[in-house]
């Protein structure tokens, strides 16, 4: 299996993703038509409630779990139509994963370089490139100190780094990670945040964590929230000037709006003008107009042509 990126092409392409767990004769849809696309060298969080469908997204883009249809390509290998063989050879070389429990990512009996060092053995690199290559990773992540010391020995933040430096130990084009400051206190979870930036650009590789830490999910460029199966908004940051000219990283919300036109509106929005059942659209010259619908109110709909002062969510 080729490790080379796939030309131009995005990263990861989701199309329509279904997602069913059966057990027995019940059914529960985790994914519903999910839509999602990452260009290479991306650094992207995904979020969402419990439920929401990221820890499914997750497994599935991690070859781990098939997805029940759709189609789903990440760095050009088509994970609905893989082998076994294929899938391993996959998880292998083009994939790298960060777990949020150390036990998941380092095995307790190797240091922290021979933990490093096991995938490449996996592959067949040499004990001499694999030594080299593991080195250069920690000092990579600031734990070459650190090479030598069991897991056990480890601060849970230096665990995490060498999970980071195990999962680019094969040049994999893009790595996967789940909460991987979910154990982490404060300071060690920002840490963790940094080295992953310093992954994605000095390594080329794209990077998408799935996380409940929005301090973690404020540092990347791009977030994506899940909602009920399906992608329901998106935060892009980018660098900017504040009103002295200071330099400043500003933030903007959109809402998703899927194949056949639909869209999420904000838990917020919804809340806060007490929309349930249906809405009133109306069109404008340049935005869409979402009213309440207040049957039995006995208040007629103004002409929605007419001058108004009436809230609007563009």
């Amino acid at each position: 299996m080729s490790n080379e990126p796939a030309g131009d092409d995005p990263a990861i392409v989701c199309d329509n993703l279904v997602k069913i767990y059966k057990t027995g004769t019940l059914e529960a849809i985790a994914l519903q038509g999910l839509d999602l696309v990452v260009e290479r060298g991306e650094f992207v969080a995904i979020v969402g409630t419990s439920g929401s469908g990221k820890s499914t997204l997750l497994s599935i883009l991690g070859g781990l779990v098939t997805a029940s249809a759709g189609s789903a390509r990440v760095a050009g290998s088509d994970l609905l139509k893989m082998s076994r063989r294929q899938r391993i050879a996959y998880r292998r070389h083009k994939i790298g994963f960060v777990w949020q429990q150390a036990g998941h990512n380092l095995l307790p009996y190797l240091t922290a370089s021979e933990n490093v060092q096991a995938p490449m053995a996996l592959a067949g690199v040499s004990r001499s490139r694999r030594r080299e290559r593991s080195f250069a990773l920690l000092d990579s992540v600031g734990v070459a100190d650190r090479a030598d010391h069991r897991p056990d020995h480890l601060s849970g933040g230096e665990q995490q780094r060498v999970a980071i430096a195990v999962a680019l130990a094969n040049r994999p084009q893009v790595i996967f990670a789940d909460e991987p400051t979910g154990e982490l206190d404060a300071k060690s979870a920002d840490d963790i945040v940094s080295v992953l930036r310093t992954v994605n650009e000095q390594h080329e590789v794209t990077v998408v964590v799935v996380t409940h830490d929005m301090r973690l999910a404020a540092g990347v460029n791009r977030t994506v929230a899940l909602r009920d199966g399906r992608t329901s908004g998106e935060v892009l940051r980018r660098a900017g000037l504040d009103a002295d000219g200071a330099a400043t990283t500003v933030a903007e919300e959109f809402a998703v709006l899927d194949r056949v036109g639909r869209l999420q509106l904000p838990s917020e929005y919804v809340d806060a003008l007490a929309l349930q059942d249906r809405v009133r659209l109306t069109l404008a010259e340049d935005r869409i107009n979402v009213w309440p619908d207040r049957p039995g109110s006995g208040t007629p709909f103004a002409d929605p042509n007419a001058p108004t002062e009436s809230p609007s969510h563009e």
